[in-house]
């Protein structure tokens, strides 16, 4: 029944693709679009909530709201007296609420003693017609399926659109290097048509052949271009690019610059970083290009080397089941600092303990406030934290009324490295089951700790007790991998990406316990930051 439903999904989407790509979009036409939406947030949210909880018989919210005492007329009443926020912060506190591991599938959905059942699916948007299914990315367990509605990507064109004539990213040449899917590349591509910004080059370190991505992917891949060039849309096919030939888009950028003055590279914080170091290996300047990334932490250290290369950096905010959640602000040096894109969701934080890791943080939950999200969220927690706050900037995005941001965003259980990320869940099962099932010894002697090494790469060290019986390191490093790709599609990827990379690397020594004695299996530790990769606003602080 699924299948059948995704291909006659599929088929709608490539039915629907030309007239999606024969729609151009303006700035201010985008500008308009948004303004209209933070108009009318609470009503959207709301309308929301009606269909797709109300209407909806397989919502596992209906059973929260009921036993919360909340019906549409209240939720109405709350949203009108109070506003969107207060609103979700008293349904959070109701037991309206998804936490992670529950929205992944991994735990079960209790609330005061009641089970109520739910699959992955049943938080799909049931009015999605037009639609390609992707996974999520990472190494999430079973690979959550994601459904790209034709309307979802018109919705998200808007920012998408603003973001790049804000930071300067229109009219210039182009490049992506982003995977194929079940990687979001694809989309990212699509969406520039309308956008009126195609790239010139889109690279993808995954073919499509066993690599990390099955060869269904690359067949639709190429069906989809086929279509969109039919169409009139001139894109460019994917053309494969392993990690280690990141010189190729250094080229490119070289090249772009002599052209044009300027170029803009979207890609991965490792991977962009990956070819302002190669960059800077062959002598290449790339002062006038721009670089435009996400999908893990912009840490000083991977700033500083990018800047090094002479080019500017600005990140943005996304997750899949969501779209765009912010994009860093024009006039903040903090790499950092995001406006969070309120015209399509809202975000309030709660406090959680993160299993494994002995602290408590204020997780951020979002909800979605327009029909054509692929997934309803409602208070879903997204595993990420950080410092949210309201301040005047002076920032284009402040005269959308974006005046929430943002900053110091982190992951409270995963680690993450060249975009693709590891749950903390996942690698729990790996280091204390098939570990020591191949190496001896028990769960106490492994841990993993994510730290940066003196370029600024985001390394997974394997720490083994000195005590096992290790003939050869990289035996641990291929066990761990081959446990990933026993995880799924989306955990294929990140194995062959990581496998590239050399992002794992195993340390004889034995792992270190709490102030308290616990063993954590996961830890993260910041390399020591020098003051001159400090943004300017920070090392003033520190200054005074």
């Amino acid at each position: 029944m699924k299948f059948r439903s995704e291909m006659t999904g599929a088929l709608g989407f490539m039915r629907g693709l030309p007239g999606f790509l024969r729609q151009p979009m303006s700035p201010d036409e985008a500008r308009e679009i948004v303004l209209r939406r933070m108009r009318k947030r609470a009503s959207n949210f709301v309308r929301v909530v009606q269909v797709g909880v109300f209407e909806n018989p397989r919502s596992p919210y209906r059973a929260m709201f009921a036993m919360a005492g909340c019906d549409l007329g209240d939720l109405k009443q709350m949203v009108e007296a109070d506003g969107v926020e207060p609103t979700l912060r008293a349904l959070r506190a109701a037991g309206v609420y998804v936490s992670f591991d529950e929205f992944k599938g991994t735990r079960p959905i209790e609330r005061a003693g009641r089970h109520i059942p739910a699959r992955p699916e049943d938080f799909d948007n049931p009015k999605l017609e037009r639609y390609h299914a992707i996974s999520t990315g990472g190494s999430t367990g079973a690979a959550r399926r994601v459904l790209l509605d034709l309307a979802h990507l018109r919705a998200r064109l808007p920012m998408l659109l603003l973001g790049d004539v804000y930071h300067g990213a229109m009219h210039v040449p182009n490049a992506f290097w982003f995977e194929i899917p079940p990687g979001n590349g694809l989309d990212s591509v699509l969406l520039r048509v309308p956008a009126q910004n195609i790239p010139e080059r889109w690279f993808t370190p995954i073919r499509g052949s066993g690599d990390g991505a099955a060869w269904r992917f690359r067949l639709a891949t190429n069906a989809i271009v086929a279509v969109a060039r039919m169409s009139g849309a001139k894109i460019p096919l994917p053309e494969y690019l392993p990690l280690d030939r990141a010189l190729t888009i250094a080229r490119w950028a070289e090249d772009a610059i002599r052209r044009r003055g300027a170029c803009v590279i979207r890609a991965h914080v490792s991977k962009a970083l990956r070819v302002c170091l190669a960059a800077r290996e062959v002598g290449i300047d790339l002062t006038g290009a721009m670089v435009l990334s996400g999908g893990e932490p912009p840490t000083p250290a991977k700033i500083a080397q990018i800047r090094g290369a002479g080019a500017r950096f600005h990140s943005n905010y996304y997750f899949t089941e969501a779209g765009p959640v912010g994009m860093s602000c024009t006039t903040s040096d903090d790499p950092n600092d995001q406006h969070l894109f309120l015209d399509h969701l809202a975000l309030v934080q709660a406090p959680r303990v993160v299993p494994g890791f002995d602290v408590s943080v204020d997780a951020f939950n979002y909800t979605t406030l327009l029909p054509t999200a692929p997934k309803l969220l409602i208070n879903v927690e997204s595993d990420d934290y950080g410092i949210v706050e309201t301040r005047h900037c002076g920032c284009p995005f402040e005269s959308l009324g974006f005046t929430t941001h943002v900053r110091d965003i982190r992951s409270f259980r995963k680690l993450t490295g060249e975009g693709v990320t590891l749950i903390g869940s996942d690698i729990e099962r790996i280091l204390e089951e098939d570990l020591p099932a191949r190496f001896g010894g028990s769960p106490l002697d492994f841990q993993i700790v994510e730290e940066e090494d003196e370029r600024g790469f985001t390394r997974l060290t394997i720490l083994a007790h000195p005590r096992l019986q290790i003939a050869d390191d990289q035996a641990v490093v291929e066990t761990v991998l081959a446990s990933l790709a026993r995880r799924g599609e989306a955990a294929e990827m990140s194995r062959a990406l990581w496998g590239q990379a050399g992002t794992f690397r195993v340390r004889r020594e034995a792992p270190s316990a709490t102030a308290r004695g616990k063993h954590l299996p996961l830890r993260v530790v910041k390399r020591p930051v020098s003051g001159d990769e400090l943004p300017a606003a920070r090392r003033e602080r520190v200054a005074r």
